[in-house]
């Protein structure tokens, strides 16, 4: 048997089943998350990071069955609230963390990357622009390249959602290819 912190009388439980929202309603919020951001004092050089991080903290957690608004309140509303913790917190982490705090300015940014074994410039701005095209992609496509991620397999996926594995298999390619041209289509 479980033992239970002092003073409780039962563990803690889920109040409300789970949902999930699709990706596309997390993503139409950018605009709570942006407020939050910018309330927190994120710098604007770092708001597209932090708001990057913010979204797919947020789809992993509604993957890992953590949203679980109260069925009564309005859908978006709670959706919004659920949001703003999740940026208030990934903020506050940002702000706390120690690059933040140990910035240097430098009149000669660029030099001291150079000096430096730090993080690649250009590989930031190619990750982003990969995470614009992905937001562009229709939602079955996104859904695919990002059930990658999971740990469960393609087989296992395309099971949970009552097709074939090779319609899956094939879902799968055809949204790497168009994430695959989006991208070159971007830099040219």
């Amino acid at each position: 048997m479980k033992r239970l912190r002092k003073g409780a009388r039962r563990p803690p439980a889920a109040r409300h089943p789970s949902q999930r929202p699709p990706v596309e309603a997390i993503i139409a919020e950018r605009s709570i998350i942006l407020a939050v951001i910018i309330a927190s004092g994120v710098p604007t050089r770092d708001r597209d990071d932090v708001e990057q991080s913010i979204v797919f903290g947020a789809w992993r957690s509604v993957e890992r069955g953590m949203y679980r608004p109260d069925p009564a309140d309005e859908p978006r509303k709670a959706l919004r609230r659920w949001l703003w913790g999740i940026a208030w917190r990934k903020a506050g982490h940002y702000l706390g963390s120690a690059y933040v705090r140990r910035t240097v300015l430098n009149a000669q940014p660029f030099g001291l990357l150079r000096e430096l074994a730090g993080p690649n410039l250009e590989a930031q701005l190619q990750a982003r622009e990969t995470l614009e095209a992905l937001a562009d992609l229709p939602g079955w496509q996104r859904e695919a390249l990002l059930a990658v991620d999971q740990p469960e397999s393609l087989v296992q996926y395309a099971k949970a959602r009552g097709m074939h594995p090779g319609t899956a298999a094939s879902r799968l390619r055809i949204a790497r290819e168009a994430l695959a041209l989006r991208l070159r289509r971007w830099r040219r």
